[in-house]
């Protein structure tokens, strides 16, 4: 991929069943998941209405669950050279989880987590071109990334260290601290927040953008998930839910509503 170091360049889903999966993402988000996959871990695509993709989807084994691997979503933030971030995460107190390997055909990845625990991925994409992945108002496409940790000023730090991250903005949220915004060079991409006490893990959250979020809201519900907050308005004029998937897989979707 050829997108500037610090973009998100890929979003994955790890679900005990690629099937369900795929029957509740197609009716909630509007994509096609694709059917079984011709690669020894059955690693399916994410494409999007216009024929893009924004990820992909990878079932659990008995091996991944034995090791303490659950259902989530991940994703990876491009680099120029997986070996010198891996080392760069380390020298930043970030954790690591697989180091570094090629991907047949897709490029160089690892797998690790920052200080406070959160974990993603780094990668370098063996494409020339860049990856859409991540687009800010794009259909079916990540629209925002964001980060819920325990220590939100040593977070951004590590974040800025390691892939050259900015902080050009924030919003206060009261008792729950200041929202603040990520930019890739001039490009926001999200924002950060402090973990809520008795909260989850620290972990990303991934807003994926529909056409119609009050629709999206009710699809949630008629394929066996969970809406959690919203739909409710913010900044800018679009809407959000917060919801969660029939086998428990937070995430988020965002667009227009009534």
């Amino acid at each position: 991929m050829t997108n500037p170091e610090g973009t998100p360049i890929w979003y994955e889903l790890l679900t005990p069943d690629h099937d369900a999966s795929k029957k509740f993402y197609d009716h909630v988000i509007g994509w096609n998941v694709h059917g079984k996959a011709d690669n020894p871990m059955d690693y399916r695509m994410i494409e999007t209405a216009d024929g893009g993709f924004v990820g992909g989807v990878m079932q659990l084994t008995p091996e991944m669950k034995s090791g303490g691997a659950k259902p989530t979503w991940l994703f990876y933030i491009g680099v120029d050279d997986v070996d010198a971030s891996f080392e760069k995460v380390k020298a930043h107190g970030g954790g690591v989880l697989m180091p570094p390997f090629d991907i047949p055909g897709a490029g160089r990845a690892a797998m690790v987590t920052d200080p406070q625990g959160a974990p993603f991925h780094i990668m370098r994409g063996s494409s020339d071109q860049d990856s859409t992945a991540y687009e800010r108002m794009g259909m079916g496409k990540c629209n925002w990334n964001e980060l819920s940790t325990s220590d939100q000023p040593a977070a951004n730090k590590f974040y800025g260290d390691v892939f050259g991250w900015n902080y050009p903005d924030k919003m206060s949220m009261g008792d729950m601290g200041d929202y603040i915004f990520i930019a890739v060079g001039d490009t926001t991409i999200g924002a950060t927040m402090t973990r809520p006490a008795g909260g989850p893990p620290p972990s990303w959250q991934f807003y994926f953008r529909t056409p119609d979020i009050e629709a999206t809201a009710k699809k949630v519900g008629e394929s066996g998930g969970t809406v959690h907050h919203g739909p409710v308005e913010v900044p800018g004029g679009d809407r959000i839910i917060i919801a969660s998937d029939l086998h428990g897989t937070m995430f988020g979707a965002v667009g227009p509503g009534e």
